[in-house]
């Protein structure tokens, strides 16, 4: 008995509830964002990116992690006083920090920044959420990326199995990028496949009126 198969029918009754082709969770919305990132910035084989060389802005009023996670990706932060409800794009990047918001069918929400990003030609997206208990699906931790490209997915699943290939025995593996040991253990995925199969349909973003201006904390400046 594979003990990671609730961990596949978790991921699978998130794509049936949010409408993303992926997901692919990990151990915290943090590492969702981060293993994102990553990904966007290229720090993977011979991937060149039109964002490499971006400054990533966000909402100055935000949790502390996730500039950090753009920073560790490679990229600079820039905070912006931006009002923003359950969710905000990482300009310029096709990702969302969507950890107050989680809802029935919400990866086929159209946004303004996608529809810029649509007209560049990016149809990427990536909708990163937690699980955090304070959130909508209350595993305790835990989150995930939903999303809809067939590389990113191989690269996201392998990153968060310390770089290997999930199945495959490390004397047999090929391991080629260094991963981060962040994959939703099958204890916490089983608790979330049950949570998931009564939350309600539609759920209304989380209030984010507790955050401090980021941009006024000194390990940022």
């Amino acid at each position: 008995m594979n003990p990671h198969q609730v961990t596949k029918d978790f991921e699978s009754a998130l794509c049936d509830y949010t409408g993303a082709k992926y997901a692919v969770t990990v151990t915290s919305c943090t590492m969702a964002l981060l293993l994102a990132c990553k990904w966007c910035h290229g720090q993977h084989g011979d991937m060149i990116t039109p964002w490499r060389n971006h400054t990533v802005t966000i909402p100055s009023r935000t949790y502390v992690s996730v500039p950090m996670s753009i920073i560790h990706a490679g990229f600079n932060v820039n905070f912006r006083d931006i009002a923003w409800s359950g969710y905000y794009p990482l300009n310029p990047l096709p990702i969302w920090d969507s950890a107050r918001y989680f809802t029935s069918g919400m990866f086929n929400m159209i946004t303004a920044t996608e529809i810029l990003l649509r007209e560049k030609g990016v149809f990427d997206k990536f909708l990163c959420t937690s699980f955090h208990w304070s959130k909508h699906l209350a595993i305790g931790q835990g989150g995930a990326i939903l999303h809809d490209n067939d590389e990113a997915d191989e690269y996201f699943r392998r990153m968060r199995f310390d770089g290997r290939t999930e199945g495959v025995e490390p004397r047999l593996d090929n391991i080629k990028d260094i991963g981060y040991h962040c994959y939703m253990s099958p204890r916490d995925a089983a608790d979330g496949l049950s949570r998931l199969s009564v939350l309600p349909k539609h759920n209304d973003p989380l209030p984010n009126d507790d955050y401090p201006d980021l941009s006024q904390m000194e390990v940022f400046k």
